[in-house]
C-alpha cells in the first residue's frame, strides 16, 4: 500500500467494516473459554475491536499489525485506558507470526484474513491455536449469486478469491476446522465507522491534491468502492465466521 492510501485512511475509526455490537455478538458465540483466555488479534489496525475484546474478558491480548502508525494509535489508547498489563502490541507479519505452538485460545481477525487468503490463513495460523480454540474472523462474501457485471468486475479485480458463504464453509471444512456459527454484518457496520468517515476524508483529500492526477485517481478508486456498496449492498457483505480448531 502506498503513502496516498495511508494518508486517506489515517485517523479512521476502523480500517474496514465492523462494529462493537458485531464484535460482542461474535465473542458471545465462543463457549467454554478459560477464565483468562489468551487472544491474538491479527491485523488489528487502530484497534477498535481490540479494545472491545479486552473489555469482554479477564484475559490477555496480543494485537499485531505491520503498519506502525496504527500500532502507535492503539498504544496511546491502551495506555490511556490503563490496559498495558493485558494488551500487548507488536509489529508482526501475519505470514510469519513466530509464536510458540498452542499459544492462544482465540485468534481474531476482523477484515484482515483476506490479505493472506482464507485457506492459507486458517492453515498457517492453526498451529498457534490451542486444541479446541477458536478462530473468529470477518470475510467479504457473496450474499447472492449472479451479481451485476459492474460489481463482478470490481471484485474480480479487487479480491478474485471472494467466495459465497457456502464456499467459505467448504474452506473451513477443508482445513479441518468446525464451523460454530456465522452472521452477516449489518449495513451500518460498513457506514458508521468506515465508509462515512472515509467519504468525509476524501473531500478534503481532493481539495488538497487538486491538479495531482495520480492522487485524484486514487480518491476516485476509493469513492467507486463506496458507491458500489451504496448501489449493490444486497449482493455482498462482510460475514463473521466463528470456527473451532479440531
Amino acid at each position: 500500500m502506498n503513502a496516498l492510501f495511508f494518508e486517506i485512511h489515517e485517523g479512521l475509526p476502523r480500517e474496514g467494516p465492523g462494529g462493537s455490537q458485531s464484535t460482542r455478538k461474535a465473542f458471545s458465540m465462543l463457549e467454554d473459554l478459560p477464565p483468562k483466555p489468551r487472544i491474538l488479534d491479527i491485523g488489528c489496525g487502530p484497534g477498535m475491536q481490540t479494545l472491545d475484546l479486552i473489555n469482554l474478558t479477564n484475559g490477555t491480548l496480543v494485537a499485531i499489525d505491520n503498519h506502525q502508525p496504527y500500532l502507535d494509535v492503539l498504544q496511546e489508547k491502551v495506555i490511556r485506558e490503563g490496559l498495558s498489563d493485558r494488551v500487548h502490541i507488536q509489529n508482526r507479519d501475519m505470514f510469519d507470526l513466530g509464536f510458540a505452538k498452542n499459544t492462544f485460545d482465540v485468534i481474531w481477525a476482523e477484515g484482515s484474513i483476506y490479505i493472506i487468503g482464507l485457506e492459507k490463513g486458517l492453515r498457517t495460523w492453526k498451529p498457534f491455536l490451542k486444541n479446541g480454540g477458536y478462530f473468529a474472523f470477518t470475510e467479504v462474501s457473496w450474499l447472492k449469486t449472479e451479481p451485476p457485471d459492474e460489481l463482478q468486475n470490481f471484485w474480480e479485480s479487487a479480491y478474485p478469491a471472494m467466495q459465497t458463504i457456502e464456499g467459505n464453509f467448504e474452506i473451513i471444512k477443508k482445513t479441518g476446522n468446525q464451523l460454530i456459527g456465522n452472521f452477516t454484518l449489518p449495513e451500518s457496520d460498513w457506514w458508521e465507522n468506515y465508509y462515512i468517515p472515509l467519504e468525509n476524508k476524501l473531500a478534503g483529500f481532493r481539495e488538497k491534491y487538486k491538479g495531482d492526477k495520480d492522487a485524484i485517481l486514487y480518491a476516485e478508486i476509493e469513492q467507486a468502492e463506496i458507491d458500489l456498496y451504496r448501489k449493490y449492498s444486497a449482493y455482498y457483505g462482510y460475514v463473521f465466521y466463528i470456527v473451532r480448531k479440531r
